[in-house]
């Protein structure tokens, strides 16, 4: 199982986001994501709630790794998220990948 460290390390790069940029997101240097990442510093209990939110994942799955949403869930919240235009993009895509499937059949 992966530690808290590596964690935040894949949160951060899932997202494509620039160390630079978490640190002025979460309020703290670079240098501060750096030794974190690498595991060479602690994180509080402050900075880990600011992962959390920047990060868009609960506190208990960065500690331990288990996800707490179902995907449905997840989709639905990041979806809620998007404006009209990538809205009907997915929703156009969905609709392909299901006639798609049904051809295969």
């Amino acid at each position: 199982m992966k530690a808290l460290n590596e964690r935040l390390r894949d949160a951060r790069k899932n997202l494509h986001l620039s160390q630079e940029y978490v640190s002025k997101a979460i309020g703290i240097n670079r240098t501060a994501i750096v030794e974190i990442e690498s595991g060479k510093r602690k994180v509080s209990v402050d900075e880990l709630a600011k992962f959390s939110e920047l990060f868009q994942i609960s506190v208990d799955e960065l500690m331990n790794g288990k996800t707490t949403e179902m995907p449905v869930q997840m989709f639905a919240r990041s979806f809620g998220e998007l404006d009209e235009a990538d809205q009907k993009e997915i929703l156009n895509l969905i609709e392909f990948k299901k006639r798609m499937k049904e051809r295969m059949v």
